[in-house]
């Protein structure tokens, strides 16, 4: 890896140039990423936020502006909301950028979003995915600006990512991981109860080495069955973060499932690449090279990258630091 001096100018140049590979252009947004997200604020926040939004309005790639939009979200940064509520009012955009403009808005708890974040969710024409993040968006808001934030004991997460919904309180946690999957596979709750007993499944399964954790990958795995594609979606993210050797069946299955959802198959191919040192998964992901799906082709190419970065021992891919030698693992949903 390079151990040039950092420079937001250039990396800017870099993620706007549609003539690098995707790879490089990922490994450019994943290091302003780093320098956007830092708390508390430095000189280079603003300006890597800004590049990042300049990129979100231009950029043709559906595949890279979805992750523009995670990155923004992840910034808790109230400067992301503006280009974040104009890609969700954008009907032109694809639907997977305005499904995770709207998870972003969720991410940074922007208050002043939810109305817009209401207006689609109860406009019946809306795309569905669209509809059903605009819900989720909108508890998780209500949820941090009020009264039970305070009022649970929510268990800390190991994993640095904002998430769509908090895992459940931290006194419920002693639920057995059955239950868990019962109130995960409960289509008749509400989305944003079913997420938190995902991400509870997900804390129970971290670190790999515990004896929860292949049990929690397996009731986890019964997720890529719901009729949502957003819900399926996000068991593969959540699997992404995990990177246990337990879900590459499922993510093999759903990443070659030709029927299933771009969204999914996407996130299916990125989980993969995070699971790259194991073997056999670098050729799985090497037959959806040439796949139909833009969204599929392009994903396998990042996640190949990203395979090839587990194998090299740098720890993992995705949020890069200014030097691209710091690496902690956030990959987008």
């Amino acid at each position: 890896m390079s151990s040039k001096p950092f420079s937001i100018p250039q990396a800017r140049i870099d993620l706007h140039n549609s003539s690098l590979p995707l790879s490089r252009r990922y490994r450019a947004l994943f290091a302003l990423k780093h320098h956007a997200c830092l708390s508390p604020p430095t000189p280079t926040t603003l300006p890597a936020i800004e590049a990042i939004a300049s990129c979100l309005a231009e950029t043709p790639s559906a595949l890279l502006k979805h992750e523009l939009a995670y990155c923004l979200g992840q910034t808790r940064n109230p400067a992301a909301a503006t280009p974040l509520r104009k890609a969700l009012l954008d009907f032109g955009e694809d639907a997977m950028v305005r499904h995770e403009s709207a998870e972003a808005l969720g991410a940074l708890g922007d208050v002043q979003s939810l109305p817009i974040l209401r207006e689609r969710r109860d406009d019946e024409g809306e795309k569905v995915v669209v509809r059903e993040t605009c819900e989720i968006a909108v508890q998780r808001i209500e949820w941090e600006s009020g009264l039970k934030e305070k009022e649970e004991r929510v268990k800390e997460s190991a994993f640095a990512s904002v998430d769509p919904a908090p895992a459940l309180p931290f006194a419920e946690t002693s639920i057995s991981i059955p239950e868990l999957q019962t109130t995960l596979l409960d289509t008749k709750l509400p989305l944003f109860t079913r997420y938190r007993a995902m991400f509870a499944l997900r804390d129970l399964a971290s670190p790999p080495d515990l004896p929860n954790a292949r049990p929690a990958i397996l009731a986890l795995a019964t997720g890529l069955s719901d009729p949502s594609a957003l819900f399926r979606h996000e068991i593969a993210f959540v699997f992404g973060q995990l990177s246990h050797p337990a879900s590459i069946p499922s993510l093999a299955e759903a990443l070659g499932n030709s029927k299933e959802d771009a969204m999914v198959r996407h996130e299916a191919a990125e989980a993969l690449g995070s699971l790259g040192g194991e073997p056999g998964v670098e050729e799985i992901l090497k037959r959806f090279l040439h796949d139909e799906v833009d969204i599929v082709r392009e994903s396998v190419v990042v996640a190949l990258d990203m395979a090839e970065f587990e194998r090299s021992g740098q720890a993992d891919y995705a949020t890069l630091s200014g030097n691209e030698n710091s690496i902690a693992h956030a990959v987008a949903a």
